[in-house]
């Protein structure tokens, strides 16, 4: 909903004695302008996405977070749910004030189940400390985004965020088993359980999870864990160019016979930024292109034998070198390149656009290729990197240092309107992992029709007849 659709009430000294009522003093955040601006902001770098809240509030129950939500509903104020604040899209941004709701006290692991193999969680835990707390057991939670050392489960489950392992393990939403939430309008309600199959009614987990916050507040989840694999190695593939690498990644998925856990695009530019930034010395220089191919398994010799197959299918395909990393400090020393790829481009240049399209994995070689042609229509670098095996990839137009921030401003929409409209004629989304938020709602309606927009107005609405909860992400109401 546009700011002259919709006129929301501020918050006004007795809304935040209200407020200190339910949750106490000590757990608000209000009339300091430094400590509210850390929550005006996710990730995402443009200043112009960011918004101040009025109030930030740290409840720490599913009853004060419904009670939260009925004074909302009750004096027509917008809530914004916040996990880490480590999302991409703007979806944890107050784009109308009012008031951020942080889960950060919400970070208890309730219980772990090992004869059901589930365990129960609050949505404020950080998402690596669940496979900590339970690796000594033999179990391993699949749910693996790239920020898993500083994100937030409850934040995983609102972008059905995915990562890494999508390709052998699947995203967040495949694990959530049944969950705790409380409703726009301020009910407490239990969806599933710890069933593995459950078909009784809606599937209305899958309909909050990917949500993105505008749906419900997640208070508890119940996530399906499964058997801890006994070996892993990862494989880093140089290729000369780009295409050579990305055409080997089809193939490796059909031809194969495997399923790799993780296979991660690099191209060079990405690489070089990631190891100038972290004082690395990764061999790029003679790479056009890096896949990271991880291969997990129940046994040493399965493993050592699906790696080798993959490597000389790689070699088959044009690699220059395969480097085998079998043990956890080399591997942690590739892996940790990939995961600062997003943090080196901000030192390199605080004006970027990181995206996330996807595509189907035949149509990546041609994605690619269209990335390096608008890449040199426009004279910008558009680094290219992302979770190949699953056809997910982070096109980073960055602002040529040569050009006034206004010319950056101007040009910007036309090459991503450029990507866009090549990520939808080769059956690709506007999505894969990082969210709509605010940031992307503009052009979702470039991927989808006008009835599937009325479809998920239609089920905001009937749950959120006020629009306080979240407002202005995905679409405009």
């Amino acid at each position: 909903m546009s700011t002259t659709e919709k006129n929301y009430n501020p918050v006004t000294n007795q809304i935040i004695d209200e407020l200190k009522e339910i949750v106490g003093e000590k757990y608000i955040i209000y009339g300091d302008e430094e400590k509210l601006e850390a929550f005006s902001h996710d990730e995402v770098a443009e200043v112009a996405y960011s918004h101040m809240p009025e109030v930030v509030i740290r409840p720490s129950t599913a009853k004060e977070i419904a009670a939260i939500m009925k004074l909302a509903n009750r004096e027509n104020i917008p809530v914004t749910p916040r996990g880490a604040g480590s999302g991409l899209s703007g979806g944890a941004v107050p784009i109308y004030g009012g008031i951020v709701l942080s889960v950060d006290r919400m970070n208890k692991i309730i219980e772990i189940d090992r004869d059901n193999m589930m365990i129960t969680v609050e949505p404020g835990v950080v998402t690596n400390e669940i496979n900590e707390y339970i690796k000594d057991d033999g179990l391993f939670y699949a749910g693996y985004p790239m920020s898993l050392e500083t994100c937030y489960i409850g934040g995983n489950v609102a972008e059905n965020a995915g990562g890494g392992k999508a390709i052998k393990y699947g995203v967040t939403g495949r694990y959530v088993t049944g969950m705790e939430v409380v409703t726009p309008t301020g009910e407490i309600v239990q969806f599933g359980g710890k069933l593995v199959k459950d078909v009784t009614g809606y599937n209305l987990i899958q309909l909050m999870v990917g949500s993105e916050g505008t749906l419900g507040i997640f208070t508890k989840i119940i996530l399906k864990l499964i058997p801890l694999p006994k070996s892993s190695v990862d494989l880093l593939c140089l290729f000369k160019t780009a295409e050579d690498a990305i055409a080997a990644v089809p193939k490796i998925m059909t031809t194969g016979g495997i399923i790799p856990t993780a296979i991660e695009f690099m191209d060079k530019t990405s690489v070089q930024a990631a190891c100038e930034y972290l004082n690395e010395s990764i061999p790029y220089q003679k790479a056009g292109a890096m896949l990271l191919i991880t291969v997990d398994g129940a046994s040493v010799e399965q493993v050592e034998q699906e790696y080798e197959a993959i490597g000389q299918l790689c070699l088959d395909g044009g690699a220059i070198e395969v480097y085998v990393a079998d043990n956890f400090t080399t591997s942690e020393r590739i892996w940790k390149v990939r995961r600062n790829i997003a943090e080196a481009f901000k030192v390199v240049s605080p004006h970027q656009s990181l995206e996330d399209i996807v595509v189907p994995i035949a149509a990546i070689p041609e994605m690619v290729l269209g990335l390096q042609e608008l890449s040199e229509r426009y004279n910008c670098s558009i680094p290219c990197y992302g979770h190949a095996g699953d056809g997910n990839l982070h096109a980073t137009p960055v602002m040529n240092p040569e050009w006034s921030l206004e010319k950056w401003r101007k040009t910007l929409p036309d090459i991503l309107l450029n990507m866009y409209k090549l990520t939808a004629k080769l059956g690709g989304a506007i999505s894969g992992e990082h969210g709509i938020g605010h940031k992307r709602k503009k052009e979702l309606s470039m991927f989808v029709s006008q009835d599937y927009l009325n479809m998920i107005r239609a089920i905001k609405f009937a749950l959120d007849p006020q629009n306080v909860l979240n407002p202005g992400k995905i679409f405009d109401a």
